[in-house]
């Protein structure tokens, strides 16, 4: 087989039809180098090149903060909540218990206790609203 001169091998990558030939260097000392830095990390990017054309062509940069101690608090909230969902069905168990394995009287013994129990983890949880309450009102929703 012969090759001309005309054909070309197709071998590699395409190439772009608008390349990027266009060069600028910019030099920063080492505080605007911090806040450069800074900037970049904040704004959760990946190259630092889309990162700088995106600021320089006036493009909406989102930045996300997160807060640690309001996540842990979610965090410790959501584990309450699985505690609650146990100790209902722990608590629905009980009574079916109670009421099938003993006498009248030892059952409303046993219930007594049982209901003691949960007025205090009704007073418990109110405790809980209100300390949720009074973190959001101050770290959560606080005009920055």
């Amino acid at each position: 087989m012969e090759f001309t001169a005309n054909r070309k091998k197709q071998c590699g990558r395409k190439s772009k039809k608008d390349t990027a030939t266009h060069r600028y260097c910019i030099r920063l000392n080492d505080e605007e180098n911090v806040r450069f830095q800074t900037l970049f990390l904040q704004s959760g990017m990946r190259e630092k090149t889309a990162f700088i054309k995106n600021m320089l062509f006036g493009t909406v940069m989102k930045t996300v903060k997160i807060d640690k101690a309001a996540m842990d608090y979610c965090i410790r909230l959501t584990n309450f909540y699985a505690q609650f969902q146990a100790i209902g069905n722990n608590y629905n168990q009980t009574v079916k218990a109670v009421k099938t394995n003993f006498s009248e009287k030892r059952a409303l013994s046993l219930l007594y206790r049982l209901e003691k129990a949960t007025i205090d983890l009704v007073a418990l949880s109110k405790k809980i609203i209100n300390l949720t309450a009074e973190f959001e009102t101050k770290h959560l929703f606080r005009n920055s």
